[in-house]
């Protein structure tokens, strides 16, 4: 039975706002030092609950506190493994016109919007996806002034340098300068907090939070609640409804704490629920990848640059379709319908400086019969396999920066794009599996961020951001960088609506 007083957030001293650590009491963070060792009081009282601790969650708890609110962020990991799959990104995506401080050249809404429909299709809400491009022009201006740097793009990130725009350090510095600007400027931290369940009342209002921290429920009453948790690709159970056994061969290389559970609190309560719950942003990510958490170092760019083939030695898609960027998040589906949910990189030497290996190296042999052996391909299947590939390849000016005329002809499926033969010893191979980063079902918003209910109706003080609601404008494929456009732009929405909410 929780206790009958209530503390508001604000009245809490600088060393009791929220904090855990594993084995430890919690204790809490906010504008000044660390306490130790505090307990977490049975009842809190706080303007804007906001739940995550990512891009998107962050973003909403700045923009909350920008406005003037008390904000709570509940974290369900520990502090170190802070931010979700934010902790894995690079770099985000943005509508700029020439003269951008953050990168070269234009960038223009239509070119956006072209390329957004390129990979999606036109199953996705036009009205959101296009507040989401025209936000994003603010976002580098916005994020630098809340703690983020920015950087120079990297060497093989091709065709990202105009679209998109590099932090300093990735996505953990991206998320430390995030955290410290939340800390100075008074914004409230609970580490290791699980959602048990969410009060909403008969009109569909959330009256409030119970969370478990340190051992015990703390219930959480609010004016707003953001919900910026995640998706529910790091449940296998989840997955499996889906995919059946197959989903045991999925890499999951973002946060093993992305459950879905506040996603299916939602849904039960009612929630109207938007995408396909098969589809989600994977992408190819080396075999020997863990199956948690291994983060974008294990993701390989090498598959445009030879070819892919399954177990059994044959080629299944088109590796230069287009450029990678728009592209990569469709590997990862690929590779998950194959046989046994495997797939093997194959490459000569002269493909090998094109792209940015994986953490783990390349398995190498000075013949591709010897290579097949090496991976556990049968080595005539793959000999017959580059044999036919390398006839069908026609001459052309081979340029990885654009889509060139290097391509087959007569050859099923047809390489369009940087198609050279593979000849030249010694060959190289990675195994590859699918990585899911997000999955895309989600709950529905319109453009305050608010979630809309089953009826139809708008929650009236009840949002969400992130990947728990991109689903509304990406239903399959991915735009690299995208993710984390669609979280910080929908952050900055909810925190700031939220905090109108609350009269703030």
């Amino acid at each position: 039975m929780l206790s009958e007083s209530l503390v508001h957030l604000s009245a809490l001293p600088p060393d009791r706002a929220a904090r855990t650590t594993p084995g430890a009491g919690a204790r809490m963070r906010g504008d000044g030092a660390e306490g130790q060792g505090a307990n977490v009081p049975d009842r809190l009282r706080c303007d804007v609950l906001v739940v995550g601790g990512g891009n998107a969650a962050l973003c909403a708890a700045l923009a909350a506190r920008d406005r003037g609110a008390d904000v709570l962020v509940a974290e369900r990991s520990p502090e170190f493994f802070r931010g979700g799959n934010s902790r894995h990104t690079r770099d985000i995506r943005f509508m700029h016109g020439p003269g951008s401080p953050y990168a070269p050249g234009e960038y223009s809404e239509a070119e956006f919007w072209d390329d957004l429909v390129r990979v999606t299709g036109e199953d996705l809400s036009e009205p959101l996806a296009r507040l989401t491009i025209r936000a994003s022009a603010d976002l580098p201006r916005w994020m630098e002034a809340h703690g983020v740097r920015w950087q120079e793009p990297l060497r093989g990130t091709l065709h990202l340098s105009r679209t998109n725009v590099f932090m300093l350090g990735g996505g953990r510095a991206m998320l430390n300068g995030y955290y410290e600007a939340a800390r100075a400027q008074g914004v409230h931290v609970l580490y290791e907090a699980d959602v048990q369940d969410l009060r909403i009342d008969d009109s569909g209002s959330f009256t409030g939070a119970v969370l478990r921290a340190a051992g015990r429920d703390c219930l959480v009453e609010a004016s707003a609640v953001v919900l910026a948790s995640g998706g529910f690709e790091a449940n296998v159970d989840w997955l499996r409804r889906y995919w059946g056994d197959a989903a045991d061969h999925f890499v999951v290389r973002g946060s093993p704490y992305n459950k879905g559970e506040l996603l299916a609190l939602m849904l039960e309560r009612g929630a109207r629920p938007v995408a396909d719950p098969r589809q989600f942003h994977a992408v190819a990510v080396d075999g020997r990848a863990p199956k948690f958490d291994g983060g974008i170092v294990t993701r390989l760019d090498s598959v445009p640059f030879g070819i892919a083939v399954d177990q059994d030695g044959q080629r299944f898609y088109d590796e230069g379709e287009d450029f990678w960027p728009k592209r990569y998040a469709n590997w990862g589906g690929l590779i998950a319908r194959q046989s046994g949910q495997v797939a093997y990189s194959i490459l000569d030497s002269r493909a090998m400086a094109h792209f940015l290996p994986s953490v783990f190296p390349p398995i190498q042999a000075p013949s591709l019969e010897a290579l097949a052996m090496a991976l556990g391909i049968p080595p005539l299947a793959l000999r017959e396999t580059v044999d036919r590939f390398n006839r069908a390849t026609r001459p052309g000016t081979f340029d990885p920066a654009a889509l060139d005329d290097c391509r087959t002809e007569g050859l099923t499926p047809p390489k369009s794009h940087w198609a050279v033969p593979i000849d030249r010893p010694p060959f190289f191979g990675y195994p590859l599996r699918p990585g899911i980063t997000f999955t895309y079902m989600g709950v529905e918003v319109d453009e305050t961020a608010r979630v809309v209910m089953a009826d139809g109706r708008a929650a009236e003080n009840i949002f969400a951001a992130g990947e728990i609601m991109a689903g509304n404008i990406l239903r399959k494929g991915y735009l690299a960088g995208f993710g984390l456009t669609i979280g910080a732009v929908f952050g900055r929405i909810a925190g700031e609506e939220a905090a109108a909410h609350g009269g703030v």
